[in-house]
């Protein structure tokens, strides 16, 4: 016997402490039990009894009859138990389930000690077992709470990662892509998803995973009127939800097919997405294990969808907006480029991806009536319609002053006081370059911009350094800025390249750096205009990131069928104060020059003019002068002279006495050259004239 004596309570040599001690017990809702391992008698108190279900008298202390009142599915559990506490002459804790006489269960808490003799081999089990039901009650309505509180979490959490996902996006396509990545479909727990939008009464499929081909393109552009559950979303305007495959497939007969891509879904919602009591498209979830969608799950997903909603429909009023000014642009540059003999000209426009494809680069290639080409790129300040209004109007004004036949000083002069009259509060930066595709003569005026750069025919590239002025509009409408122009010659093969700073400016990179990169990426680059202009924009792209809009305008003077261009006729001679044999020389140089050009009528009136411009030279500089001279248009029978010298001082017109032998030099110029003008160069001025 143990130590509390008897079955039903008698009493021992402890008497009252016994009995004490059941007392105690019972007023817990506990009684005690003891195990004789040697007879296999189990003996309960009346507490314990009680607890078990048993009558007084009615428990035969076998343990057959104890089973007789355990669940089966729960005997083996506890038998491992024992048997464990057994083998290691310990305790054990466990709880399981009786049934009563009137069939309903009660759960039971028993812990057990082992007793062992002398030897240490277990003699009996002593332990109390008592009524568990109130505290498993109580634990599985704390372990629902918690659930509850895991769950709203949960939903929480899903609507914040859908919130993530569509803050950066700005088009409708980075909507699409941010809520059918695979990223989010695991933060939604989803199989699947898909997203429609309302198009002319069909409902557009804009992107999807977890879904077959097939069904994609079966069900592409399906009419709203067919019942189909996104459509079915938009036309009743509220969140359908599907906890069945046999429920789907009543409601859904033309999806059975279909079914098949779908094994392990067990339910699906498809939500409307409604804006401004519109519905503008449908978002379509497949979960796999699951039966039934909770209050809260349907409160979040319907809230979701609104989310959604708003988020789209910011992405389709961009994209209008965006296609209606990238309409304005394209409409604002030009059309198509001039066809020249000799000449091969590409042109690139490509929009800044982060700044919504609008901005206020362009070019411009112009056929000037002499035969010569000008050509621009430049850029408004901003990324905005307005920039792409202001461009449009400064391209034209720029290309009507070219083809009034004005220099290319005077062009940008003219054009930044247009600009600042346009009180825009704006500026911009120009580069105009003049090319004859006769002789290869260009003159290169810039206003803020990059230079230009020259690929020679040799594979070798440079940036051209040309001085260059403000940028257009930065000055007062009536104020004389000075755009110097550099002379270069565009050699038969060579390629000239003009850009924005968009080619070759990087986030948190020199400019250096990308003027380097971009003479790299032409060292491999093909030579035919179009596919340098393709390998320079994807090149440069990579190094950029595409951050800023890129104009860019490429022009190669062509070789002849061996790989030679006759060379344009040209004459140049140098000559110095400190040497006024040099003077006379050069003359006599050019009229050997027109005597080899056939244009001898013209060397009187030659000679005259460039003594006249030279003089000036030599007394108002102390530096060297150079003379030169070239047939232009008309078939090369118009004659152009130029004296370029180091004084930025312009000349002027003075009253000359009827005996003076100086101050007629303007005078000649005007009446015996068809034209003539000023362009600075550098610090430095050219002054020229054309005589026909």
């Amino acid at each position: 016997m143990d130590r509390f004596g008897e079955r039903t309570g008698g009493t021992g040599p402890s008497g009252e402490p016994r009995a004490a001690a059941h007392v105690a017990l019972a007023a817990n809702g506990m009684g005690s039990f003891t195990w004789d391992l040697t007879s296999g008698i189990m003996q309960y108190d009346q507490a314990g009894m009680a607890v078990m279900g048993f009558r007084p008298g009615e428990f035969d202390g076998r343990l057959s009859t104890l089973g007789e009142r355990m669940l089966p599915n729960e005997v083996p559990g506890i038998q491992e138990q024992v048997d464990q506490a057994l083998r290691d002459r310990s305790s054990f804790s466990l709880y399981f389930r009786v049934r009563h006489r009137n069939g309903w269960l009660r759960w039971t808490h028993t812990q057990g000690h082992v007793v062992c003799d002398a030897q240490g081999r277990p003699v009996r089990v002593i332990g109390i077992i008592r009524d568990a039901s109130q505290e498993l009650r109580a634990i599985d309505q704390t372990e629902q709470l918690r659930r509850v509180r895991n769950d709203r979490r949960r939903q929480a959490d899903i609507v914040g990662h859908v919130s993530d996902a569509l803050a950066p996006t700005v088009t409708v396509d980075d909507v699409a892509e941010a809520l059918t990545s695979t990223l989010l479909l695991a933060q939604l727990d989803a199989a699947s998803i898909v997203l429609g939008l309302v198009d002319n009464g069909r409902m557009r499929l804009a992107g999807s995973n977890g879904l077959s081909e097939d069904l994609v393109r079966d069900f592409h552009l399906s009419r709203l009127s067919q019942p189909l559950p996104l459509t079915d979303a938009v036309r009743a305007r509220r969140a359908v939800f599907i906890t069945s495959r046999s429920e789907f497939v009543a409601r859904y007969p033309s999806m059975r097919p279909y079914l098949k891509m779908f094994s392990e879904a067990t339910a699906a919602v498809y939500l409307p997405l409604i804006a401004h009591r519109t519905p503008i498209g449908a978002l379509g979830l497949t979960y796999e294990g699951k039966g039934r969608f909770t209050h809260d799950e349907r409160t979040v997903l319907t809230a979701l969808g609104k989310v959604i909603a708003q988020s789209l429909q910011r992405a389709l009023l961009y994209d209008q907006e965006h296609e209606l000014a990238t309409g304005l642009q394209s409409a604002m540059l030009p059309g198509h480029l001039p066809q020249v003999p000799g000449l091969a000209l590409a042109t690139r426009y490509r929009p800044a991806r982060a700044q919504g494809g609008i901005g206020g680069d362009w070019y411009d290639a112009l056929t000037l009536p002499d035969g010569r080409i000008a050509v621009v790129v430049g850029d408004v300040q901003g990324h905005d319609v307005t920039a792409a209004a202001v461009m449009g109007q400064l391209r034209i004004a720029l290309r009507a002053y070219a083809a009034e036949g004005h220099s290319p000083t005077t062009v940008l002069s003219r054009a930044s006081a247009f600009l600042a009259e346009l009180d825009t509060d704006r500026f911009a930066t120009c580069l105009l370059a003049l090319l004859d595709p006769r002789t290869g003569l260009t003159t290169i005026v810039r206003a803020g911009h990059l230079e230009p750069v020259l690929r020679r025919q040799d594979g070798s590239s440079v940036w051209l350094d040309s001085p260059g002025g403000l940028p257009l509009g930065l000055a007062a409408p009536d104020a004389q800025l000075a755009y110097p122009a550099v002379q270069t010659v565009l050699e038969p093969g060579s390629t000239l390249l003009l850009c924005t700073d968009g080619l070759i400016e990087a986030r948190n990179q020199d400019i250096d750096q990308g003027r380097a990169h971009l003479l790299d990426a032409l060292r491999t680059a093909p030579r035919r205009p179009h596919a340098l202009a393709d390998h320079l924009l994807h090149t440069m792209d990579g190094y950029t990131g595409g951050e800023d809009d890129v104009a860019l305008l490429i022009v190669r003077r062509a070789l002849g069928r061996r790989g030679k261009h006759a060379r344009a006729p040209q004459f140049q001679a140098a000559f110095s104060r400190n040497d006024p044999a040099s003077l006379h020389a050069a003359r006599l140089a050019l009229r050997a020059a027109l005597h080899r050009w056939s244009l001898v009528p013209l060397s009187d009136t030659a000679e005259l003019l460039a003594s006249e411009l030279a003089t000036n030279a030599l007394l108002h500089t102390e530096g060297r002068a150079t003379l030169t001279a070239r047939p232009v248009s008309d078939g090369g029978r118009v004659l152009r002279i130029a004296v370029t010298d180091t004084s930025s001082a312009s000349p002027q017109r003075r009253a000359a006495p009827a005996l003076s032998t100086s101050g007629r030099g303007l005078m000649l110029l005007e009446e015996l050259a068809s034209a003539w003008g000023v362009e600075p160069q550098g610090s430095g001025k050219t002054v020229w004239c054309e005589i026909s």
